[in-house]
C-alpha cells in the first residue's frame, strides 16, 4: 500500500509553530516512504472560518519549502480538499453508518439535554449520553418508526451507537497500545443539526475515502482515538496507522507553548506575520531553512549529537524510532543558533538577493554589498541584525568613553598618527606594518587596535578591523582617525 498522509488544519487563524511541526513531520515520513504529502483544509466548523487563514497555511508551507502533493492548489485524484465542500460525502456515509445500525438520529432539544444533565450531576455523576441511557432519551432507537419519521420533519443530530462492555485497542506507533472500555465513552454527535459533520465524523470519512495510510498529528487529538476506531469499525473499515506528536512546551517546560508566552517573552510563535502586531518568524529575520531544522528537533533525533541538517538530510534520515514521546521544550535561543548557522553556511550571493536583506542594503553602493554582509555575516543570528551591525559603516558609534579613559595615559594620539600614516600610504601590508611598529615601540598590540577600532568603529566590538578599512576606503578611514585625535584632544585640554 503507497503511504499517504495528510496535514489537515482548521483555517481559524495563523498556524502555530506545533502545527507547522506537525505538517513538517508528515511531509517528511511522506519524502522518506516515497509516499504522498496532502493537505486538507478542515473548514466544517464556519462558525470559526478566518478569512485569510487558508492562504496563510499554503504560503506557509511554500516558505518552508513543503509542497503538497495533493490538496486545495494542487488538485488531485482524492479531492475537494476542503471539508466544505464534501456536504454530500458526509451525507452519503452517514446515511450508510444508519442503515449498518453503527448510528441513530436524536431529537433531544438543548434544553432536554441541559436538564438531564444537572439531573445526573446533582448526585455527582457524569453526564453520558450512552448505552446506559439512551432509551430514556428521544432518539430513532427509542422511538416508534412513526414517532422517528414525525421527529425528522424537525431538527436533530445523529449520534454513534457505541455498544457497552466492550475493549476499544488501537495501537499508537510511537506511545503504544490504547486500551478503552467502551462504559467510558458516549454515543459521540457525527452529525450536527445543521447538516455538517463534526470534526470526528469527517475526519475519518475523509481518511478512508483519500487513503491516508498514516495519521499523524498532535498529542492533544491521542483521547479521540478510540472515538475514532469506533468509527472505522461501525463502518467495516481497516483503521491506519496512528502516530501523536509531543506538545512543544514553553521555555520553563510546563504546559503547552501558546500565543500568549511569545507576547509575553518577545518571540514568535508563527511562521510568518498575522496581521499588523504580530510578527512572524520570517518578519523576525529567521531563514526558512532554520525554521525547518529547529522546529525538527522539537521531538526527533536522528540518533547522533548533529543538530544541523538541510530539509534533504531530513528526508533522507527521518524516523519514527526518532520520535520522543515527551513534551519538547520550546528554547528561543537555540532557535537563533540555528538560523546563525544556517546565516554563516548559506551562499552570500543568493543572500543578498533576498528581499528583506536587498532592503537593509539599499542604503550602501550595490558594489559593496556582497563585501558588507560577509563582514558582518558570522554575527548575525537573525537576518534582521544585518542592518544594527552595518550601522558604524554609515557613522560610527559614540565613543566608549571608559575605553578612553584607560587609554588616556598610553599615548593615543602618537598611535593614531602613526596609524594615520600607515593608511595614507595606501598601504596593502598595513596589518603587518602596524604590527611591527608596535612590537618595535614596544606598544601593547592591545592599546594599538583599541585606538584603531575606536577610531573607525566608536566600539572595541564589530567585525574585522582591516576589512572595516578597507570598506570605509582612504579618505573616510582618515577623517574618522582625525575626528578621535580631535576628541581627545578636547579631552585632555
Amino acid at each position: 500500500m503507497k503511504t499517504r498522509v495528510r496535514f489537515a488544519p482548521s483555517p481559524t487563524g495563523p498556524l502555530h509553530i506545533g502545527g507547522l511541526r506537525t505538517a513538517l513531520f508528515n511531509y517528511l515520513f511522506a519524502r522518506k516512504e516515497e509516499g504522498i504529502f496532502i493537505l486538507r483544509v478542515e473548514d466544517t466548523d464556519q462558525s470559526r472560518y478566518v478569512t485569510g487563514s487558508e492562504n496563510y497555511i499554503q504560503e506557509t508551507l511554500e516558505w518552508c519549502g513543503m509542497i503538497p502533493d495533493e490538496g486545495p492548489k494542487s488538485g488531485g485524484n482524492y479531492g475537494p480538499y476542503r471539508q466544505s465542500e464534501r456536504k454530500a460525502i458526509y451525507k452519503e456515509y452517514i446515511e450508510k453508518l444508519i442503515e449498518r445500525g453503527g448510528a441513530y438520529y436524536a431529537f433531544d432539544s438543548n434544553e432536554e439535554l441541559a436538564e438531564s444533565r444537572a439531573t445526573i450531576e446533582k448526585d455527582k455523576q457524569t453526564f453520558k449520553y450512552s448505552a446506559k441511557n439512551r432509551m430514556s432519551f428521544k432518539n430513532s432507537l427509542s422511538l416508534t418508526e412513526e414517532e422517528t419519521k414525525l421527529a425528522l420533519k424537525g431538527d436533530y443530530v445523529i449520534r454513534l451507537k457505541v455498544e457497552s462492555g466492550n475493549m476499544v485497542s488501537v495501537h499508537d506507533e510511537i506511545r503504544g497500545t490504547v486500551r478503552v472500555n467502551t462504559d467510558e465513552l458516549d454515543d459521540k454527535i457525527l452529525m450536527k443539526s445543521d447538516g455538517m459533520p463534526t470534526y470526528h465524523f469527517a475526519n475519518v470519512v475523509d481518511d478512508y475515502l483519500m487513503k491516508i495510510s498514516c495519521v499523524i498529528r498532535g498529542e492533544e487529538w491521542l483521547p479521540s482515538l478510540p472515538l475514532h476506531k469506533l468509527i472505522y469499525t461501525a463502518f467495516g473499515w481497516e483503521t491506519p496507522k496512528f502516530m501523536h506528536l509531543p506538545l512543544i512546551l514553553k521555555p520553563s517546560g510546563k504546559g503547552k507553548l501558546s500565543k500568549r508566552d511569545g507576547d509575553k517573552d518577545g518571540f514568535p510563535v508563527f511562521p510568518l506575520s498575522w496581521g499588523e502586531d504580530t510578527p512572524g518568524f520570517r518578519e523576525m529575520g529567521f531563514m526558512p531553512e532554520a525554521m525547518i531544522n529547529y522546529l525538527a528537533l522539537l521531538g526527533w533525533n536522528d540518533g547522533t549529537e548533529n543538530e544541523l541538517f538541510t530539509l534533504e538530510e531530513l528526508e533522507s534520515k527521518f524516523s519514527v524510532s526518532g520520535i520522543q514521546k515527551g513534551g519538547a521544550r520550546f528554547d528561543y535561543e537555540k532557535a537563533r543558533w540555528v538560523n546563525h548557522q544556517k546565516i554563516t553556511q548559506a551562499n552570500t550571493d543568493d543572500l543578498i538577493q533576498m528581499d528583506t536583506v536587498k532592503k537593509m542594503l539599499s542604503d550602501f553602493p550595490k558594489k559593496n554589498h556582497l563585501a558588507l554582509f560577509n563582514l558582518v555575516k558570522e554575527r548575525l543570528f537573525s537576518l534582521n541584525d544585518l542592518r544594527g551591525e552595518l550601522s558604524f559603516i554609515q557613522s560610527p558609534y559614540a565613543y566608549d568613553e571608559k575605553v578612553l579613559e584607560k587609554l588616556k595615559d598610553k599615548g593615543p594620539i602618537s598611535v593614531l598618527n602613526k596609524i594615520k600614516e600607515e593608511v595614507e600610504k595606501d598601504n596593502e601590508q598595513l596589518k603587518e606594518s602596524l604590527m611591527a611598529w608596535a612590537k618595535e615601540n614596544s606598544v601593547p598590540i592591545g592599546t594599538l587596535m583599541q585606538c584603531f577600532r575606536l577610531a573607525l568603529v566608536g566600539k572595541l566590538t564589530g567585525p574585522d578591523l582591516f576589512e572595516i578599512c578597507n570598506l570605509l576606503g582612504k579618505e573616510l578611514s582618515l577623517k574618522r582617525i582625525d575626528d578621535l585625535i580631535k576628541y581627545i584632544n578636547l579631552k585632555l585640554t
